[in-house]
């Protein structure tokens, strides 16, 4: 199996280079993987002079998988927007049709204490959404700026999905539950918004090919109440770009750190982009301070949705568990009485753990 290793820019490199000892520990364990490498992001812009360039895209189109740091810094904030690192990112997901965004929200029991809402509330939270990554408002056309009938400038966007755009989102989601807890919550706005209410009626549907399954139906807005109040009543939720845009940032704080949260984004035959759901973190970058677990994670997703070896994911997990169990800590997760180590020391404990 072919994969890419993106290290990006900011902490990128630094956090790559911990989840890529992991993945060399498990090569010599008899994992079959090919590793190759290229820039992405600010990175290829200073050596092709863009985001996304010809030999990146070509690797990334050979690759079964591929593992991503992040992109972007304030160095390149001037650049034309089309050539600035994030245009990569969105680069790569359309180019590659990665339309199905897995972001799990897991509270390992070390950190209870790291959330800001009470230990009760939030103890064994395991938390998947789906999030659909290629179409909604942020897409649809037409959209811009301009001057009314009566003179006035407004500004506006097309909230807009195709039957077949919710048909495939659906099945990922209800693939996705049937390996975990069989619930999926469907979040839609269908009182208000005729998008989502088509969205609520397909995923109606698609339901009837997974009696094992069992689907429900909530308003955005009430949903984003429920994760602060009651957040462990969920196991998978399924929802479109804009509101899975923001739900997965809120249930990604439940957990204390967003330095623990990996993400999968797939395409419609399994392959995928997988990086850590925090951004560069300029500021601490070459510091060797960042905490790469998340990477480390996206690595033991990629394992198990595009590589398709579970055993390998888990015991990944099962490393991350037992270093958290011996009181490491980055900085960003460090409370008194346990230990803080450097990013590079965090990937050898993972690495001595496995």
């Amino acid at each position: 199996m072919k994969v890419l290793v993106l290290p990006g820019d900011g902490i990128g490199p630094e956090i790559v280079a911990q989840a890529k000892k992991v993945l060399n520990a498990l090569q010599k364990d008899g994992l079959d993987i090919e590793l190759s490498e290229a820039p992405l992001g600010g990175a290829a812009y200073d050596a092709y002079g863009a985001p996304y360039p010809e030999f990146t895209q070509k690797l990334a189109r050979e690759a079964d998988a591929i593992l991503l740091g992040a992109v972007g810094g304030p160095q390149y904030d001037q650049l034309d927007r089309p050539l600035r690192p994030e245009r990569g990112l969105l680069g790569i997901r359309k180019d590659l049709n990665l339309f199905a965004n897995l972001r799990p929200a897991i509270l390992y029991p070390e950190l209870a204490n790291a959330s800001t809402l009470k230990p009760e509330v939030v103890s064994g939270l395991d938390i998947l959404i789906v999030r659909e990554l290629t179409g909604d408002i942020y897409f649809g056309q037409p959209r811009g700026i301009r001057v009314n009938e009566a003179g006035e400038r407004e500004g506006f966007n097309t909230m807009l999905y195709s039957e077949s755009e919710v048909r495939r989102i659906a099945h990922v989601a209800f693939r996705a539950a049937q390996k975990r807890g069989k619930k999926l919550c469907s979040v839609d706005k269908a009182n208000v918004l005729e998008t989502t209410e088509f969205w609520k009626e397909i995923m109606t549907d698609v339901a009837k090919e997974y009696p094992d399954v069992e689907l429900s139906h909530m308003y955005v807005d009430n949903a984003a109440m429920q994760l602060v109040r009651a957040p462990k009543q969920f196991d998978v939720m399924v929802t479109g770009n804009i509101f899975g845009d923001i739900l997965s940032d809120q249930a990604s704080m439940l957990t204390g750190s967003i330095g623990m949260l990996p993400s999968a984004s797939l395409d419609q035959n399994g392959k995928g982009l997988y990086e850590p759901s925090h951004g560069s973190a300029p500021d601490i970058a070459g510091k060797d301070i960042a905490n790469p677990l998340a990477t480390i994670l996206s690595a033991a997703m990629m394992l198990r949705y595009s590589l398709n070896n579970e055993a390998a994911a888990v015991r990944v997990e099962n490393a991350v568990k037992a270093v958290l169990a011996q009181g490491l800590r980055t900085a960003d997760i460090y409370e008194a009485g346990t230990t803080k180590v450097s990013c590079s020391q965090m990937g050898d404990a993972v690495v001595a753990a496995l």
